[in-house]
């Protein structure tokens, strides 16, 4: 019997990308599966290589921007999710899934009365994506809670890496340069109280609301901050907010999103993109970067 024949089961083909995505904007994947465990993943990539075929790894979708022409090869989803909590002296170290959703741990945290993830509480996506990209949000990132990352190489080979191992940086990690995956990670929070928690969780969210287009489809930040700039300010004294190709708007709300004002393709939201950063560097000589991810086959 084939040890891969769970998996193919499962296996979804011409998928079209943009219901995986926040941006809700992406062509087809030519195969498409999402995995539960571990024993999944290993069987998908040993499917994948078996066929030789490319494979592209994602979480819950919040940081990419999926090209039209879609995704050659398999798209594995990582949906791997776990809850354990164990109390060491003042710290508590709790071990979550790569798949588990930050805003849903958020909550589960709070029911448990620990604190140190509020100013998280509002981050779209997944664990995985999370420290995969070091997001963070109010002054406090995932490298600042993260003890350690299990992972999965290509060739289906689990390691353990600790926070150092990591390299985080600002909205980026050794994940950006290495083929590994995440599987699970230990992160170290503290007792608190539920009122406590659910008030902050609350200011922040009414922060996020307040300032970012959550009423739109986007990506999150389409650019990164820089050292001493606030890009969005920089976008924002160009007079760019509003200003849209085809279905793609710079917010304006916040000139730091680009987003998807219903009929967004990837080729507008890239115009969008150089457009920007062509307008800011002529004016004020800066080249920002963009911090979503592009991911497929460009045209």
């Amino acid at each position: 019997m084939d040890e891969n024949n769970d998996i193919i089961q499962k296996i979804i083909y011409n998928e079209p990308m943009k219901k995986h995505t926040s941006f809700k904007i992406g062509g087809n994947a030519d195969f498409f599966v999402s995995v539960k465990t571990i024993e999944e993943l290993k069987q998908a990539l040993f499917y994948a290589k078996q066929k030789h075929i490319p494979i592209t790894i994602i979480g819950n979708g919040t940081n990419i921007l999926v090209s039209d022409s879609g995704i050659r090869g398999i798209v594995i989803k990582i949906d791997i999710q776990k809850f354990d909590l164990k109390e060491e002296n003042e710290y508590i170290e709790i071990s979550v899934g790569s798949g588990n959703k930050m805003m849903a741990l958020a909550t589960q945290l709070k029911k448990q009365e620990i604190s140190g993830f509020e100013q998280l509480s509002g981050i779209p996506g997944t664990i995985g994506g999370a420290i995969y990209m070091n997001a963070g949000a109010y002054g406090k990132e995932m490298k600042d809670i993260v003890v350690s990352t299990r992972c999965m190489n290509m060739k289906g080979e689990i390691f353990e890496l600790s926070n150092e191992e990591q390299k985080f940086k600002y909205r980026s990690s050794v994940f950006n340069t290495k083929e590994y995956i995440i599987l699970e990670a230990k992160l170290k929070l503290k007792k608190g109280k539920k009122e406590d928690i659910e008030l902050q969780m609350n200011e922040y969210l009414n922060q996020r609301k307040e300032k970012q287009p959550l009423e739109y489809p986007s990506a999150g930040s389409t650019f990164k901050r820089q050292e001493g700039i606030i890009t969005a300010k920089l976008i924002d004294e160009c007079g760019l907010k509003g200003y849209k190709i085809g279905g793609a708007m710079v917010s304006e709300k916040h000139a730091g999103f680009i987003v998807n004002t219903g009929d967004a393709t990837a080729k507008d939201v890239l115009e969008l993109i150089k457009y920007v950063k062509d307008e800011v560097y002529k004016k004020y000589g800066v080249k920002i970067e963009e911090e979503v991810k592009i991911v497929g086959e460009l045209e």
